[in-house]
């Protein structure tokens, strides 16, 4: 509706820095033409997905599923999907796993296949996934205290294309999360993989 500036993002922080996350999510739809959220059903994933599935009942929801999750998270995945009516758009890598596996397996960070490999079966499905829906507001589930990267953020920020991203979550410890899902019964899945980001509190690309 209207082009993002760091100053209104500014304004958009101080003004909800102590809001709950519907009212941030409802007051970023109003600024919305394209919304979306985008979702890995890593552990708390209920959240964001239960609240904008609430404000707004069609959201897309976009998964860019690597292929190499854990039975657990796809059953997870499938049980959130069902509960909610998530209008899910699904985006995988072009190369099955079977193949990358028989050609690179999942290389270590050490390794110079492994910038290759996170391109492959993380970056490129977000890349085509953005560019199928182009977004003016994208929906996260980023949290203060995940990683150096995020804790520079706030529940608004701007991504390098101009899209107004927004982490309802932000402040919420995992504590006040659990509390969140209990609420509203919703479930959660600990059984989670990452193959491209090997270490805990490091970045996969998508946020840089």
């Amino acid at each position: 509706m209207g082009v993002f500036t760091t100053d209104k993002v500014v304004a958009f922080n101080e003004r909800f820095k102590n809001a709950m996350p519907e009212e941030i999510i409802s007051f970023a739809l109003e600024q919305a033409s394209r919304p979306v959220v985008t979702t890995n059903f890593r552990p708390y994933e209920g959240a964001i997905l239960y609240a904008c599935s609430s404000v707004h009942k069609l959201i897309p929801v976009i998964w860019c599923d690597s292929g190499y999750n854990t039975v657990a998270t796809y059953k997870h995945a499938q049980e959130l999907i069902t509960s909610l009516d998530l209008k899910i758009d699904l985006y995988v890598p072009r190369q099955t796993v079977a193949h990358r596996t028989s050609i690179m397996g999942i290389p270590e960070i050490t390794d110079s296949r492994h910038a290759l490999f996170t391109e492959q079966v993380k970056l490129e499905p977000f890349k085509r996934a953005m560019n199928t829906h182009k977004p003016d507001v994208w929906f996260t589930n980023l949290r203060k205290g995940q990683t150096a990267l995020r804790d520079s953020l706030d529940i608004f920020s701007l991504s390098k294309d101009g899209v107004l991203k927004v982490s309802p979550f932000y402040n919420y410890d995992d504590v006040k999360l659990d509390t969140y899902l209990e609420t509203h019964n919703l479930p959660n899945e600990f059984d989670y993989y990452d193959p491209t980001k090997v270490l805990a509190h490091r970045e996969c690309g998508i946020h840089l």
